[in-house]
């Protein structure tokens, strides 16, 4: 924090001791008010890879410390989402914000661009789109969930990731994601999604779980491996593959792979294991149904990152830790070493009071009850925000300068906060 005094002069000492004292007083009034003045406009901040202008600073620019996402503020903001190369946010009002890469039409502005445009350097507002709760950002596609419990699907559609029942036109705008029986008819009873690189997700409100999209290494869930699927499939149990995968609480998708959170705090993984990032203690191959992740119980939340997942674990004993598997060549496992795989889960070391998690590509983000933000993993964009370019296979602070982080994304080589 800096404070601009200035110099006081006067004929004589007592004079001059008179001025030092007020401006001891007002130094100390400005200390306590910064803080208050600083969280009367809490904005939204991002930093690493800009090659896309996926910061929203304005720029392409790459950042090592945080930047604000122009006419942003966490205040007007209820959910955040990064890509590999774009960035979303969902307003107070419902609306939702869009900027960064287009070549897809992932921003839904009805444009589609491989070049960045002056006007998809900050935020703009995506077409034809309102009552929106929550957003998921794919690598090159975008996903929203609406209040009435349906999906909006726009950007990339090569591997049927907009679930509308075509398969490799994009769309620009916002489409509807299929009933599985009838395409033509919405999803429903939706209340929570997920993007993967080129996969996405849906939580019903029964418990289930619906996939769409590219299943080549069994992503989806419903038992195949190989080709994609233009509309929903249903997740299926591991011990039943003729039913449903049940008591699902949480979800979300990696490069190739899928987790889900059950409500007995156990997860289950299924797709790409070539990084051992299932957690069910092998490494290689696939499984097109759910696992289980071996040595994890008390699980409250779950994130996938590119070939790594994480688990946010908060028990009496716990006390909001978080164990990571898979994939460690950047130290994302933030276990203190770089390099390698872990098939089981291993613990975040240095890291408790953790209320809040995201994966990204390489990298990872957790936002402790004090609202200070860590970040360990691939750093060689700036994405961890503490100033450097190396990487981290521990947690270092991010630079915020934001008192309380209440919203994180963590991107495929960026990240968002506010």
């Amino acid at each position: 924090m800096r404070l601009t005094r200035t110099r006081g002069r006067g004929p004589t000492t007592a004079l001059v001791m008179r001025l030092l004292a007020l401006l001891a007083a007002s130094a100390a009034w400005a200390l306590a008010a910064a803080p208050l003045a600083a969280a009367e406009v809490p904005r939204v901040e991002s930093w690493g890879d800009n090659s896309f202008a996926e910061l929203g600073d304005g720029t392409t620019f790459e950042r090592h410390t945080p930047v604000t996402v122009a006419g942003l503020t966490a205040a007007g903001t209820t959910s955040l989402a990064a890509g590999d190369g774009h960035g979303l946010a969902v307003l107070s009002n419902g609306t939702v914000k869009a900027w960064g890469a287009n070549d897809f039409g992932q921003l839904g502005d009805g444009t589609a661009t491989a070049s960045i445009t002056p006007d998809h350097l900050t935020p703009g507002t995506v077409r034809e789109l309102s009552g929106v709760t929550a957003v998921a950002a794919g690598c090159s596609f975008s996903l929203a969930l609406l209040s009435n419990g349906t999906v909006k699907a726009w950007g990339n559609n090569f591997s049927g990731q907009l679930g509308n029942g075509s398969t490799g036109a994009p769309s620009n705008t916002p489409v509807t994601v299929g009933n599985p029986g009838n395409p033509s008819a919405p999803l429903t009873g939706v209340v929570a999604i997920a993007a993967g690189c080129d996969h996405s997700l849906a939580l019903l409100s029964n418990g289930t779980v619906r996939a769409w999209g590219d299943n080549s290494t069994g992503q989806l869930g419903n038992g195949s491996t190989g080709g994609t699927s233009s509309t929903p499939v249903t997740v299926v149990s591991p011990a039943n593959p003729g039913s449903p995968l049940t008591g699902v609480q949480a979800i979300d998708g990696g490069l190739s792979h899928s987790v889900a959170l059950l409500s007995n705090g156990t997860v289950r993984a299924w797709g790409d294991n070539s990084k051992g990032q299932l957690g069910n203690g092998s490494v290689g191959g696939a499984s097109p149904t759910p696992v289980t992740v071996v040595n994890l119980t008390g699980v409250r939340d779950v994130d996938a990152g590119y070939d790594h997942t994480i688990a946010l674990v908060s028990t009496l004993l716990s006390n909001g830790t978080v164990r990571a598997w898979g994939d460690n060549g950047k130290g994302q496992l933030g276990n203190g070493s770089i390099g390698g795989t872990s098939p089981t889960p291993a613990t975040v070391v240095a890291l408790t009071g953790v209320r809040d998690i995201s994966a990204g590509g390489n990298h990872n983000l957790a936002t402790l009850s004090s609202g200070t933000l860590r970040a360990w993993g691939g750093n060689n964009f700036g994405q961890l925000g503490n100033g450097s370019t190396i990487n981290s296979g521990t947690p270092v602070t991010v630079r915020t300068g934001v008192a309380a982080i209440t919203l994180i994304a963590a991107g495929g080589r960026s990240s968002l906060a506010g």
